[in-house]
């Protein structure tokens, strides 16, 4: 996105952004500084959007750039040429620590935690892209780290910022639409390729790439191609697959209207690659072509809520309110949220919120507005960071709500992970006739509380990961 596009979308969020007078917050209150000191940390593609984003504002100074792959740094590098640049994030650490207010993480999904952490822990904010963290012990331990040192969080899932999304709420509140018993949730991702083989020829990495740093906590592998630079979210590894990089947009609304917190069930099923006669591939590294997801909460003002996952070109069926000449969501996906008296449905994002059947909307009258807006809606979401940080304004994600929100997105994953599973049975071979056994493929019990599924021990390996030696979280 163009800097000048930037700086339009953000002239609603900055017109409201201003710096509170000591005498205003209270004597005790430290005044706060015009200017927030920022270091980023992987600047290259959605990176480059969040900086521009910060600089927009007009309170932000970059003190500096960190990424391990100078080819997509190139893009922010050439319009920020000034401001120090880094490959090793522990290095802006030692060199910066004591210069900065706060980091911006929008690196690769398995280092948000490995990188934002140690910052976090010295009381610095931090705005970390969506999802969150790659596994559910580091959503939890975020969530944590951020309570215990009182800092300014958000999450890059801008459409938390939304006007729709506080709409759809005090809709909900209202009790147009009853108690709510389902929600469908669908994305057309992967726009990447899923259910496919671990590249096995060793390449040359390039010279402006290092592929270490990059690798960090996950295992030494070779460079391929087939990772870089946008492929890596098709593996579990690294990335977290169309719902790990879709859920956290697409659930944001439920999540918001409902105040869910875990779920206490979770079913997967996916679909499987055949690469010859009853012969099943094995690609579980990766994460699957397609998933339907079903997750089940315990809500105490509406009971039992479903809510479905659909992705990789699936989605639920349409509204019985939908008339023939109408659509629901957008090309990205969308939300379908089912009441006992109506139905509310949105596009990604939380935008378009509106009830069905389409006469509802003419004959309602909404409340009045109960829960503050944002200064440019979603186009606001990373000022909003900002002028957290500085005036202590409320931000729309905060860690406190998108760790949770991070948090039932993986146990979806988690769900998809024991799907995959397979053991050979014993005197079986490949290509015989059913020879697998599936012993993750069933309903799994999660408590919550203590990051555990109940019913199935294996699935437990995967709330958390195994870290490369010197790379454990600090």
């Amino acid at each position: 996105m163009q800097r000048r596009k930037f700086l339009k979308n953000a002239a609603a969020a900055s017109a409201a952004f201003s710096i509170v007078p000591s005498h205003v917050l209270g004597k005790n209150h430290v005044p706060p500084s015009d200017t927030l000191y920022v270091s980023a940390f992987g600047v290259g593609g959605r990176g480059n959007g969040v900086i521009q984003g910060l600089d927009a504002t007009g309170h932000v100074k970059f003190v500096s750039f960190c990424d391990v792959d100078d080819r997509r740094a190139k893009q922010t590098y050439d319009l920020f040429p000034d401001v120090k640049r880094f490959k090793d994030f522990r290095k802006v650490y030692d060199k910066h620590l004591k210069d900065i207010d706060a980091v911006m993480v929008a690196t690769p999904d398995h280092t948000h935690a490995t990188i934002a952490l140690p910052f976090m822990r010295e009381k610095k904010h931090a705005y970390v892209e969506k999802p969150l963290t790659h596994n559910i012990h580091e959503a939890r331990l975020m969530t944590k780290v951020a309570a215990q040192n009182g800092i300014v969080t958000q999450m890059g899932n801008q459409g938390a910022s939304s006007d729709d999304s506080r709409i759809a709420r005090e809709w909900v509140e209202s009790g147009i639409i009853g108690k709510i018993h389902t929600i469908d949730c669908w994305t057309n991702r992967p726009v990447w390729p899923q259910g496919v083989p671990i590249p096995v020829e060793r390449q040359r990495v390039p010279k402006e790439l290092d592929w270490d740093l990059w690798l960090g906590p996950a295992a030494m592998r070779d460079y391929n191609a087939a990772y870089l630079p946008f492929k890596w979210r098709g593996w579990w590894d690294f990335g977290t697959g169309a719902l790990g990089d879709m859920g956290c947009h697409i659930m944001e609304t439920p999540f918001s209207v409902l105040d869910l917190g875990y779920p206490k069930e979770a079913e997967a099923s996916c679909t499987s690659v055949w690469v010859g006669d009853f012969v099943e591939a094995d690609y579980s590294p990766s994460c699957p072509p397609s998933s339907k997801i079903h997750l089940k909460f315990e809500h105490e003002h509406h009971g039992d809520i479903a809510l479905n996952w659909y992705d990789g070109g699936l989605k639920p069926d349409l509204p019985d309110e939908l008339k023939d000449d109408e659509t629901i969501g957008d090309g990205g996906g969308g939300t379908v949220m089912y009441g006992d008296k109506g139905t509310l449905v949105c596009d990604t994002y939380s935008r378009n919120a509106r009830l069905l059947p389409s006469e509802m909307m003419n004959l309602y009258k909404s409340p009045e507005p109960k829960y503050p807006r944002v200064p440019g809606s979603m186009d606001g979401h990373i000022a909003n960071f900002v002028d957290g940080c500085m005036n202590g304004a409320a931000t729309s994600s905060d860690f406190a709500k998108s760790g949770p929100l991070t948090e039932t997105v993986l146990m979806g994953n988690l769900a998809v992970k024991a799907y995959q599973y397979k053991v050979l049975q014993e005197g079986k071979k490949v290509g015989d006739w059913a020879p697998y056994d599936y012993p993750g493929r069933r309903k799994l019990l999660w408590d919550g509380e203590n990051m555990k599924i109940t019913n199935y021990d294996r699935a437990n390996e995967w709330v958390s990961r195994e870290y490369r030696k010197g790379w454990e979280l600090s």
